[in-house]
């Protein structure tokens, strides 16, 4: 189903959705987004007072750029190869050599530190390998584990879980409707576990149940954080409704299991992942085989229960809690994976991981010696928004647009709807990543007005290891000659089923684990702001205009109604 999903926070000099002015403001004018963006004072401090050896940019960087090096170093060695849970030991190493700046939380560090050991332990422990058809869902046995021991440390967080349990049966109606809008495709392409609010995703749906629930306003954002950026099982809205319905089960039925599903895995998490997995068949190939899942998620629990209670006692949002040690673990055995190491085979696609990279790399170097920072989400910013303009620049040098790549995307969604009715939920859901990332970064890389002239913060986005690689610069070297004008867009549409190297997530997970432990005490996830949604240059589902039940100012969008 869903592996991982990508953080594209825009500074504001990049977009003008969430303003309220219909024009396009100029550089540095443009609303930012509410994050858990307004720094408390907390955060303030850490950014002015840290000087160790190196500032806590410096810091930033160091960690981010050392793990994405080290898992871009694990696949170029075994592109093409066979792959060994142990091959990911260079990414570990890389994660334990995260510290804790002076004003920054020792136990955030921790969750992230320790959960990227454990998983790693306990999969070499388990198997040797793991095949494709179940790497996708490795980064979802931390959460559910996590959530039980919540529920075991905090006898008020269990009530108030138990009052949304009980609040999902409560609310049939909404369930259902969100569901079949899914199920029909009525949303167009969606995110269905999204780390942001979008239409069609569970954190838009938890968030409508959760407005109203007399539950406790930190319950509230733990319980919308635990299925998003924290990921609680690997079951995607509407997939109960979708089986039913395909096995010819009444509406009545489908509706019902859809219920059942949800409630089962706020419930029982751990136990609900299992059946998952007991279940999945991705590909035809039936349950998953690599290794024992609750042999994992009981080993799991056990190895984390006191980093976990630590925080507790430390005072991290529960919120961070549920989500830090899960958005890390994915590359070992997911983005280093056999999976990885047969779609870099391919000559192109790699060399589009590895010139995006170097930019990635290059740019963040150039900010930080021009003092460009002024914020911890300013690295964030800066790290995701020049990967996307690297992929938009790619695409242009095939003469295509990103409004091209939306357009075919969004209507080969609906034909896909139409053919495979008991499509996945999340089928698409790196489709609209990649659509997102392109989106994002054509806005960056147009000219000015229209864009912002390839430059993020006022630093230009540096694309020479885009220019300068042998393979993407000769394209006739790989197909007919005389006519290889198609290749690299090729070769992104292979990534745009695996978007997680355009956008590396190692570099996202280790900059938002030292943006939480900067300020442990406010929610890192959901993100609480509009993320643009490439699909609603086509699909208005964001607009008042639209009439369903459920539509507001946003449309069905609830970035700006986040509990």
């Amino acid at each position: 189903m869903w592996v991982g999903f990508f953080v594209l926070i825009p500074e504001p000099g990049e977009r003008a959705r969430g303003s309220e002015s219909t024009t396009r403001p100029l550089e540095g004018e443009r609303e930012q987004m509410d994050l858990p963006s307004r720094f408390s004072q907390r955060q303030m401090w850490v950014e002015q007072d840290w000087e160790g050896t190196m500032s806590l940019y410096e810091k930033m960087i160091t960690e981010a750029v050392g793990a994405t090096k080290a898992v871009f170093g694990v696949n170029k060695a075994n592109r093409g190869g066979t792959f060994k849970v142990t091959d990911a030991k260079p990414y570990v190493d890389a994660v334990n050599k995260m510290t804790a700046a002076e004003g920054q939380s020792k136990e955030v560090i921790a969750l992230h530190v320790d959960s990227v050991n454990a998983h790693f332990d306990i999969m070499t422990s388990l198997c040797e390998t793991v095949r494709p058809e179940d790497d996708p869902f490795v980064e979802h046995y931390q959460t559910p584990p996590i959530l039980e021991i919540l529920y075991e440390e905090d006898s008020a967080f269990k009530d108030s879980m138990w009052k949304f349990i009980d609040a999902i049966g409560a609310n049939k109606a909404l369930v259902g409707r969100e569901a079949v809008r899914r199920y029909g495709g009525m949303y167009g392409p969606t995110c269905v576990v999204d780390f942001a609010m979008s239409v069609g995703s569970v954190p838009n749906l938890v968030n409508q149940i959760l407005i109203g629930l007399d539950i406790p306003a930190d319950h509230k954002k733990t319980i919308l954080a635990c299925k998003s950026w924290g990921m609680n099982t690997s079951y995607g809205l509407a997939g109960a409704l979708r089986g039913a319905i395909e096995s010819g089960k009444t509406l009545a039925e489908a509706e019902q299991a859809e219920i059942d599903m949800l409630q089962f895995i706020y419930r029982e998490p751990s136990a609900a992942q299992a059946q998952l997995m007991d279940t999945h068949n991705l590909g035809g190939h039936g349950p998953h085989t690599s290794f024992d899942t609750r042999k994992y998620m009981a080993q799991y629990k056990d190895r984390m229960r006191p980093t976990i209670v630590a925080a507790m006692k430390a005072g991290v949002h529960p919120a961070n809690i549920t989500a830090v040690p899960a958005y890390c673990v994915g590359d070992v055995a997911h983005h280093i994976a056999q999976s990885a190491y047969n779609m870099f085979a391919d000559d192109m696609v790699f060399a589009i991981y590895e010139s995006v990279t170097g930019v990635l790399e290059n740019t963040l170097n150039r900010a930080l010696k021009q003092d460009a920072f002024k914020s911890v989400y300013d690295v964030l910013s800066v790290a995701t928004g020049s990967t996307a303009c690297a992929s938009a620049y790619i695409l242009w040098k095939d003469s295509f647009t990103v409004p091209m790549v939306i357009d075919l995307l969004n209507k080969r969604f609906h034909n896909y709807c139409a053919m495979h009715p008991d499509r996945g939920e999340a089928d698409e859901l790196h489709n609209v990543d990649f659509m997102d990332i392109l989106k994002r970064g054509e806005s960056i890389l147009d000219i000015t007005p229209l864009g912002s002239g390839g430059k993020i913060k006022g630093v230009e986005v540096d694309l020479s290891t885009v220019d300068n690689n042998e393979v993407i610069s000769n394209p006739q070297r790989y197909t007919y000659p005389a006519c290889a004008i198609t290749q690299r867009f090729a070769a992104l549409m292979t990534l745009s089923d695996f978007p997680c190297f355009l956008t590396p997530e190692c570099t996202t997970a280790t900059l938002m684990t030292n943006i939480v432990a900067a300020d442990p005490g406010t929610p890192g996830a959901p993100v609480r702001g509009c993320k643009d949604c490439a699909t609603c240059s086509l699909i208005k589902r964001n607009v008042p205009m639209a009439t369903g039940l459920g539509t507001g100012a946003k449309g069905y969008c609830q970035w700006h109604l986040a509990v």
